[in-house]
């Protein structure tokens, strides 16, 4: 019998102030019905970052890069990407869902309040990996993009902010949220195209 089936791998350095050897593209909650309050506002901001998202989504496959999703649930404790997937579609604006949709080849991590980190196994999964640093796409800058940025920090990932692949919902709150994360959190900000993937 192997001894080593089923075992951990070790874990990363980061803690140890050791340099990070993988990046990870993490996509925020862009599998998205469109059925909320403020979704039409939200929704043509991110019409403008779709572009920016795929192309950051289609450079990390081509590259072998770690892409992983992370979702909100919307409630829906029994439901995985293709059920998430499918109500999206089934919402208000599936031109925004289709392109971005997962094809089942990487990581999709569900999660039930704004962060991505927040009671769930992307942490692990990153260690897993060797990731020392994200780039954080998707929506809502102001709210699930900062929020999962801040707890990367406090992780000790480094974190890159591509501006033209996030959505906010307020504009004046995404400028402040971007601000603070390249200010306090040390979050380097560049367009999508020009962000580096290692």
């Amino acid at each position: 019998m192997d001894n080593t089936q089923g075992q951990r791998e070790p874990r990363h350095g980061r803690h140890r102030g050791e340099a990070p050897s993988k990046t990870a593209v993490v996509v925020v909650d862009m599998v998205n019905p469109y059925r909320h309050p403020e979704a039409d506002r939200l929704a043509t901001r991110v019409s403008a970052a779709l572009g920016g998202v795929t192309g950051l989504i289609q450079r990390a496959s081509a590259a072998e890069v770690p892409l992983i999703y992370v979702n909100d649930n919307y409630g829906d404790w029994n439901s995985a990407a293709r059920e998430l997937g499918e109500k999206a579609m089934g919402g208000a604006h599936p031109e925004l869902v289709e392109p971005i949709l997962p094809d089942g080849k990487h990581s999709f991590v569900i999660k039930a309040r704004h962060s991505a980190f927040y009671e769930t196994p992307l942490e692990y999964l990153l260690d897993q990996m060797g990731v020392g640093r994200l780039i954080l796409c998707g929506q809502v800058t102001e709210q699930c993009i900062l929020y999962s940025a801040l707890d990367a920090h406090v992780r000790h990932f480094d974190v890159a902010i591509p501006v033209d692949a996030v959505a906010a919902i307020y504009d004046h709150l995404a400028e402040a949220a971007l601000e603070m994360m390249e200010r306090n959190l040390s979050a380097e900000l560049s367009s999508s195209s020009e962000c580096p993937l290692e």
